[in-house]
């Protein structure tokens, strides 16, 4: 069962640095240099400065961003930018958006999380993680001794039963609030109170918790864990917990955004053509011209809601196809020499078909570079109309069952089958592993 804690936040100062929405920041990897610039310069102690400082041409090993970082921190602490919690909280976090003409209010909360390798509990990733990634957050979280951002995890909770407690503690409570720069209204209670903490973990119980994002941060928790036991440390340690957001598979508020791909450096094709070499593995079709058409095409795909169905924009003829998955093409993904021994449910996934039997297979480009990636038609057709990408695709994302399904099953999606939106703020609360 996830062992679950309450814990002794690290939380913004209001009255030191004023608004909260200020100095929050989303996760380290969505920040792009540009954007990164933008944070520096909105506000002298935005939580940027610890997640991901700054790379200079001087740095050294001791002078980097990590170093740079942790002087940051204990900065802010000393000054009273930052503060410690009086007492164990656990954060209840609300988070309200828009999305395809509909508003979602996400509910959970924050608390720590007993880390366990995946395979010895009941945590369960779902994708794959790369090494340079869980590195570069080894060193941070060496260096800085603290968890800067929280992981993203999904328990099952039909019944609402953890949710409900937690809606009664906050009632009539006024939150901390953020606005982060996409319009995302961040609300967030501290709730302290040992009968409500010990009702969450009752109502927990033995549930398994499912990674929705924040793979490589877990992972680096393990990694930091393992390298402090080298040394010995007590069974009581902040190392045995990493800070986590907890959310029901159920909540209302769950919005799974598509991942869509523009591939670089592939083979001209016109729609013809592409049909062709899809063969009797998918039947195919036009379904319009331009780039623009591109949001018609996602309306039919969304509302058949099917993963074996993809649409495929062909530069050279500037077409869109839609090809739905026949029983050959389901034949051909089962071959040990195109899926592996990856199970059927995993076979199944639109981004599993799309790589493995249509770009890796049918199109022969197993080499092909790195695609790019999109979340909105909308950024997918101003991409197109670059004109920098010979080949583009529109998929239908995983689904929050796909995820409990295949964690259950011991496999991992390929990159980039989920996208929560929206991301978890850093800045919220930071926790010591001191």
């Amino acid at each position: 069962m996830p062992n679950i804690q309450p814990i002794y936040g690290i939380r913004y100062n209001l009255g030191r640095v004023g608004a909260l929405s200020d100095v929050v920041a989303p996760p380290y990897d969505v920040i792009g240099p540009e954007f990164q610039d933008e944070l520096y310069a909105k506000h002298p102690n935005n939580a940027v400065r610890l997640i991901l400082n700054k790379q200079l041409p001087t740095d050294d090993e001791q002078n980097n961003r990590y170093t740079r970082a942790k002087k940051t921190l204990d900065t802010w602490l000393k000054e009273g930018v930052l503060f410690t919690e009086s007492d164990p909280a656990i954060y209840v976090y609300h988070q309200i958006f828009d999305y395809a003409g509909r508003t979602y209010t996400r509910k959970g909360f924050m608390a720590g999380l007993e880390v366990q390798r995946f395979g010895e509990g009941c945590v369960f990733p779902h994708e794959q993680t790369h090494a340079a990634a869980k590195a570069d957050r080894l060193m941070l979280t060496t260096v800085t001794k603290t968890q800067l951002s929280q992981i993203f995890g999904l328990y099952p909770d039909a019944e609402s039963q953890v949710q409900a407690v937690l809606e009664k503690a906050v009632e009539n409570k006024t939150p901390l609030e953020a606005v982060d720069h996409l319009g995302v209204t961040h609300r967030m209670w501290v709730v302290t109170d040992p009968t409500i903490i010990s009702a969450v973990q009752d109502k927990i119980g033995k549930k398994p918790l499912f990674i929705a994002d924040g793979h490589h941060r877990y992972e680096t928790a393990c990694n930091y864990l393992d390298h402090l036991r080298q040394s010995g440390i007590p069974k009581d340690h902040p190392a045995h917990y990493v800070l986590t957001m907890f959310i029901a598979m159920e909540d209302p508020g769950l919005a799974v955004l598509p991942t869509h791909r523009l591939f670089p450096g592939v083979p001209e094709w016109t729609a013809e053509e592409l049909a062709a070499k899809l063969g009797d593995c998918f039947t195919s079709r036009v379904a319009g011209k331009g780039a623009e058409f591109g949001k018609e095409v996602w309306k039919d795909l969304e509302a058949n809601g099917s993963q074996g169905e993809i649409a495929f924009y062909t530069r050279k003829d500037d077409t869109w196809t839609l090809a739905a998955l026949t029983e050959a093409g389901e034949a051909k993904m089962a071959e040990a020499d195109v899926a592996g021994t990856h199970s059927e449910d995993w076979r199944n996934l639109g981004v599993s078909i799309l790589h493995r039997l249509v770009l890796d297979t049918l199109l022969d480009q197993p080499n092909a570079p790195k695609p790019v990636y999109v979340h909105l038609v909308s950024e997918l057709v101003d991409e197109i109309k670059t004109g920098a990408y010979p080949l583009a695709a529109e998929v239908m994302p995983a689904t929050v069952e796909n995820i409990k399904t295949l964690c259950l099953e011991g496999e991992r999606m390929p990159q980039k089958s989920t996208y929560f939106y929206p991301k978890l703020l850093s800045g919220l609360v930071f926790r010591s592993v001191e």
